[in-house]
């Protein structure tokens, strides 16, 4: 039998931060879905680090389809979780049933892997009071008002949670993640 793995995702997602965990997962023997608030093909963006500039600039990414809805999964079908970032997460956050779903994998302690702004949407579902997260800088205020541990780091572990601050983080992000999913969740 297929390990299922779950992507939850949106419009404006960073595109590296769903499509590189998301090959990367197929390519270890998981099975792959992305859900999103509603069946459709979703438009990613590109996030990039540009000299003279603040902060991150934004461009038009790939395309890809949702393969459900978030109120079509039953959370209980799949043993992991991934929360890519970019400006999805921002509204995405408000969604009842992501916020069921999220919450399932922190009950149920699943493996969860988040990125860059993915900790708003484990916030917003009022699961990482007393936990340890990366996330994208800016968000160290976010993260500790949901009463979290902010860290600044690649991969940060804690638990079956795994987490990081943004996609140059990619490869130790989910060298960590694909560790703990061998231990709690091995394709066969």
């Amino acid at each position: 039998m297929t390990v299922k793995i779950l992507l939850v995702t949106g419009d404006a997602a960073e595109s590296l931060e769903v499509l590189y965990p998301y090959q990367r997962l197929l390519e270890e023997g998981y099975e792959v879905k992305i859900a999103a608030p509603t069946r459709k093909k979703l438009r990613f963006v590109v996030h990039d680090f540009e000299d003279g500039f603040d902060t991150y600039t934004e461009k038009p990414g790939y395309t890809w389809p949702a393969d459900l809805a978030f109120a079509e999964v039953d959370p209980a079908d799949y043993a992991a979780l991934v929360i890519p970032g970019g400006r999805a997460p921002e509204y995405l956050r408000n969604d009842p049933e992501l916020q069921r779903i999220v919450r399932h994998f922190f009950d149920t302690d699943k493996p969860v892997a988040q990125i860059c702004h993915g900790p708003q949407i484990s916030a917003a579902a009022g699961v990482l009071d007393g936990r340890r997260t990366a996330a994208y800088p800016a968000l160290e205020p976010d993260v500790a008002a949901a009463g979290a541990d902010y860290e600044d780091g690649e991969a940060v572990v804690d638990g079956v949670l795994v987490s990081a601050r943004a996609w140059p983080d990619h490869p130790a992000w989910l060298r960590a993640f694909i560790e703990v999913l061998r231990s709690k969740a091995p394709t066969g």
